[in-house]
């Protein structure tokens, strides 16, 4: 009886050990998951960033380039007088 008592607490002893390993990995791989997560989060964003910057530099060398044509202009009309 008392073999099987020992045999049993240490089957129980090895399945703690078991689970508490497992538990520890689920932990650690939780924890890689969100810092992946993160890290694509924050590539998006600044790849979102990149594009805005890039619409925006666009936007402004339009708005340059409409009042070179409507000084020219203007200087045009003033030549004409």
């Amino acid at each position: 009886m008392l073999e099987k008592v020992i045999s049993g607490a240490s089957s129980l002893g090895a399945v703690k050990t078991r689970i508490d390993m497992q538990s520890e990995f689920a932990h650690v791989l939780m924890a890689s998951i969100d810092k992946g997560i993160g890290r694509l989060v924050d590539a998006d964003m600044n790849e979102a960033s990149t594009r805005l910057k890039a619409l925006q530099t666009q936007q402004q060398l339009a708005i340059q380039s409409l009042q070179i044509a409507n000084s020219s202009a203007e200087n045009i009309m003033q030549l004409f007088r």
